[in-house]
């Protein structure tokens, strides 16, 4: 059977364990989806092009890689903690932002009034607080001028109710007052909804690009000198499509994990061979293979050993608005070996190397 070959390496790279939350752990080997989705990517698919994938490397050693992470509180309040920032665009909650004040204590401080903060940028607080001393004086506008005008107008409503009982329908009278009610009615809608308006206009909409957030200091599992060798399955077209479209192929994992594309190629893989064969390479095996004892596990004195079991997307079908990713069991194994007699195995055999190829 001919299947595409692909050797690549990465100098750094972290597969983020999707359950990992506080500290971004990393898989021993990219998942199934990870590769999938970077294949699709290179060629330009804008649908899913079934493959099934052998994945197999190592790495030289792993460190953990600092980096900072902000979070949103839900509001700014009076003796609120963090760090005040202005957004470049109101509507998305990133990195883009310029820093306005810095509190220093836990709680008890006010940016407002400025209280224990260390201030970044002197312009924009000001701005900030003009925001807040607005909307003290529209509360005030509110209260003093607009609601007891709407409540003057509330009870010329209820006059006018109790006035249309006493006249018969089609009459002058209750004409006369039909048309004052919808006088009122219209004068009560344009009072609202010019302070509705205003306030959206001059404090609700510049208000909203505030934002407060806390930072904390957390940290990538980062691999170290990745070696990859992908064997890929699937019809003609397909595999032709990757190897024309490879050096599209710019990362895996982040988007910093940059890639280094050593070969594609075609190559024939077989299902019996001559003599066992030990890989060099971890691999990610198929749970069932390694239950049934077609693929034997070893360690390095030569005795039986396990792998660590995962459950790894490979595609995913869209249902409801959500990714509902189709699973795979597999065993990362190391040190492991295969002979003739194993099913479900293909075998790579070339002149430099022989690779244990298990397609998922």
């Amino acid at each position: 059977m001919e299947v595409l070959r692909i050797i690549l390496t990465q100098s750094s790279a972290n597969y983020k364990k999707e359950e990992t939350v506080l500290n971004k752990m990393t898989y021993p080997l990219p998942p199934f989806s990870t590769i999938i989705g970077a294949l699709h990517s290179a060629c330009g698919y804008t649908y899913y092009h079934p493959m099934d994938i052998s994945v197999q490397g190592k790495y030289e050693s792993m460190h953990k890689e600092p980096y900072t992470d902000y979070c949103f509180l839900n509001s700014i309040g009076e003796g609120d903690r963090g760090i005040l920032v202005k957004m470049k665009n109101e509507n998305l909650l990133s990195t883009a932002f310029d820093k306005v004040a810095k509190a220093k204590k836990p709680q008890g401080n006010s940016f407002r009034k400025g209280i224990t903060i260390d201030v970044i940028n002197q312009k924009l607080l000001e701005e900030y607080r003009g925001l807040k001393d607005l909307s003290d004086k529209i509360d005030e506008f509110k209260k003093n001028r607009s609601d007891k005008v709407l409540l003057l107008i509330k009870k010329r409503k209820s006059t006018l109710t109790n006035k249309k009982k006493k006249y018969e329908i089609n009459s002058p009278e209750l004409k006369l007052i039909l048309k004052r009610e919808k006088q009122i009615k219209e004068l009560e809608k344009e009072i609202k909804q010019r302070l509705k308006v205003y306030k959206n206009k001059e404090y609700e909409i510049p208000y909203s690009k505030f934002a407060c957030l806390t930072t904390s200091l957390k940290y990538y599992e980062v691999l170290n000198n990745v070696e990859l060798i992908l064997h890929i399955k699937s019809d003609e077209n397909t595999l032709k499509d990757i190897k024309e479209n490879i050096y599209n192929l710019k990362s895996i994992g982040r988007s910093e994990d940059f890639v280094d594309v050593k070969e594609a190629c075609f190559v024939n893989v077989v299902d019996e061979i001559k003599e066992e064969i030990i890989s060099e390479y971890s691999a990610y095996i198929d749970y069932d293979l390694i239950k049934n004892e077609h693929i034997n596990l070893r360690s390095k004195t030569g005795t039986s050993a396990d792998g660590t079991k995962y459950y790894l997307n490979k595609n995913y079908i869209p249902e409801n608005n959500k990714r509902i990713f189709k699973k795979r069991k597999v065993v990362y194994a190391s040190q492991y070996s295969a002979d003739e007699e194993s099913e479900n195995i293909y075998f790579d055999i070339s002149k430099d190397k022989s690779y244990i190829v298990n397609f998922n």
